[in-house]
This record gives C-alpha cells, structure tokens and sequence, in this order.
C-alpha cells in the first residue's frame, strides 16, 4: 500500500494514542517511525506500532512520562525517559548533546530507563547536520551470547556514527552487532517469509530459517567473535554511564507481555574544530574525493538519503499487514470506548 510520509504518521501517531498512549510521544514516535519506511528500514518502521500498542496496554511502558534530566559537571548529563517510549527522551537527548558541545566541544549525554529507539543513526545523523561529530550506543534485551556461549547475554546493541560533510549530506554509519537486525526478523514473520540461514538460531543453538523460531533464539553476532566483543563494549558503556539494565535484565520487546525494559543510550557529540578553523571540514572533502575515485564505493548513508527523497515524492510501499494490525487496533479502541 503507498502511502506519503504524513498519512504514515497520522496513522502510526492513532494506532499509538488508541492504545492509550500520549499525543504528544505518539505524534515524535510516529515521525521517527515514518522516517525508518521512508529511509527503507520497514524492520523499524510501523510495524513497530503494534508491537509498542502490545507493550502499552500490558504496563510494558509508561504512557504519558515527563522526562528528568541530571546534569554532571560541565559537559555531561543524565536523561531519565522515565518508562516511556524512547523517542521523546532521545530526541531531547540529542538536542542537548549538542547544546552542551557547541558551550564545551563535548556533549556526552546517557539515557536510562528507556525502551527501543529506532533507528540509531537519525539522531547521529540530526547532530551531524548541526555540524558536529556524533556517535550513539544503546543495548536491547538479550539476544546474543559471548564468546563461546550458548545462553543470551547481551542485545543486537546497535551503534551509529555521523559525520558533518560541508555542502553535502552527512555522512551516516549505523549497524546492529548482530548478523542483521532483529528487526528483520519480526517483518518476514508478520509477512509470513522464511529467513536466510545465518541470521539467527534455535533456542536451542540450531540454526534456522523460521522467524518466528529466531525470536525466541538467538541472534548471531555480526563476524562471529569480533561482534560479540562490541557488543560486550556497548553493553558495558551504555550500562556503566547511565545506570539503566543489563540486556539479560530487559525481557524481549517482542513479547507483549513482561517487564519494562529500562534499558540505555548513550550520546557522544563532538565539536570538529579541535585541529583549528576548517580543518575538519578539509580533511573530510579530501577523503570524500579519494574515495569516490574508487568506482562502485557506496558513501555511508547515500542510498538511505536517495530513498528518503524519493519517499518524501511518492510516498513508500507499507505492508498491508502492518497497515492493517494498526488500523485493527484503533477499531478495537472505537468499539471498547
């Protein structure tokens, strides 16, 4: 089903108020949610409507928080999103980061008692285009095993970097430590898809090429040992700064049913005019150059600008599935009020 960017927020900001949910975080979340389909990430686009509508009406999340903020010393600060929905608390979160790094150079912000925020690199990618340096941590429930384990320790952990390009779009790296995201996971099972072999395994370490068996799971990390060791690294960043909970503590986002999460960010923005005036900006235009000398070199962030250009014209493909479980659950919310 096409639809524009802004008939997907209208229907992903009702889909979350009709589960009683606040206006105000349902209207950030659905644009952070819009702009994932836009950008060709589906597996963090509205097919998350439903799966936050399950956790709103089972306690999972608090509907209307006001979120806390701490400061630490000069440069650093704690937000507290207080149970609710991510977006809103990383939205501030980021908006301060920079705040504090255009008074200092650094702006290190945590976040805690948060819940699954999306895609990583919009916020990165909000920073970059302030002109700053940004990178953004954050660990989810468990998916993944150490090194050498079979029981699931630490989340997919996704990690995202931006980088301000002067004249141009910024450039955006952003990944889950996991083979692929575990998002992916959740649209071939609402689809009714099989999976490729070597995204996920069994609960009891078989690997498998049912979604629906990879949920419940485990995912594999991102080039074996080396990705479970980043994953170790944001675990242990996200949880040591903001206090919030181990992935092993947050029960899985893909269960309607269990405790809330509290799980972390962490923002790291930097002012870029340590080296003096344009270095920065110089030394960026010449990578920049050297690389795109290289034919068939794909620039971090390019194809994901390039889609959300053309979405933002003619609107983007939605399952008819996601649109119909939302457009299901405002029905319900009409019929029990």
């Amino acid at each position: 089903m096409n639809m524009s960017y802004e008939q997907m927020v209208e229907l992903a900001s009702s889909g979350l108020v009709a589960a009683g949910i606040g206006e105000k975080a349902a209207f950030e979340t659905a644009q952070f949610l819009s702009l994932a389909e836009l950008d060709g990430l589906a597996s963090h686009g509205l097919a998350r409507v439903s799966q936050y509508a399950g956790h709103a009406k089972n306690g999972r999340i608090e509907l209307a928080p006001k979120i806390k903020v701490r400061p630490f010393k000069t440069s650093a600060a704690l937000v507290d999103a207080c149970d609710g929905l991510a977006f809103p608390a990383l939205r501030f979160a980021t908006d301060l980061s920079v705040n504090l790094a255009s008074k200092t150079g650094v702006g290190l912000v945590a976040v805690t008692n948060s819940h699954h925020f999306g895609v990583a690199g919009h916020y990165a990618e909000a920073a970059a285009r302030a002109g700053y340096i940004s990178l953004l941590f954050g660990n989810t429930p468990a998916a993944m095993p150490m090194v050498g384990g079979s029981k699931a320790m630490f989340g997919t952990n996704p990690l995202a970097a931006a980088f301000p390009v002067q004249g141009h779009e910024p450039l955006v790296i952003d990944m889950s430590l996991s083979a692929v995201a575990r998002g992916k996971l959740l649209v071939a099972a609402k689809k009714g898809e099989s999976i490729p072999e070597g995204w996920a395994l069994t609960a009891d370490g078989k690997p498998t090429t049912d979604p629906q068996e990879g949920l419940k799971g485990l995912m594999v990390p991102l080039g074996g040992d080396k990705g479970a060791l980043l994953a170790l690294i944001v675990e242990l960043l996200v949880v040591g700064l903001s206090g919030s909970r181990f992935s092993y503590e947050a029960d899985s986002f893909f269960d309607a049913k269990g405790n809330r999460p509290r799980i972390g960010q962490l923002l790291l923005t930097i002012d870029p005019g340590l080296s003096g005036g344009n270095v920065f900006a110089g030394r960026m235009r010449d990578f920049l150059k050297e690389l795109s000398a290289d034919s068939g070199t794909r620039i971090p962030g390019e194809r994901r600008f390039k889609q959300r250009a053309s979405g933002f014209k003619g609107g983007v493909n939605v399952s008819e599935v996601v649109v119909g479980e939302i457009q299901t659950g405002i029905r319900q919310s009409w019929s029990n009020s």
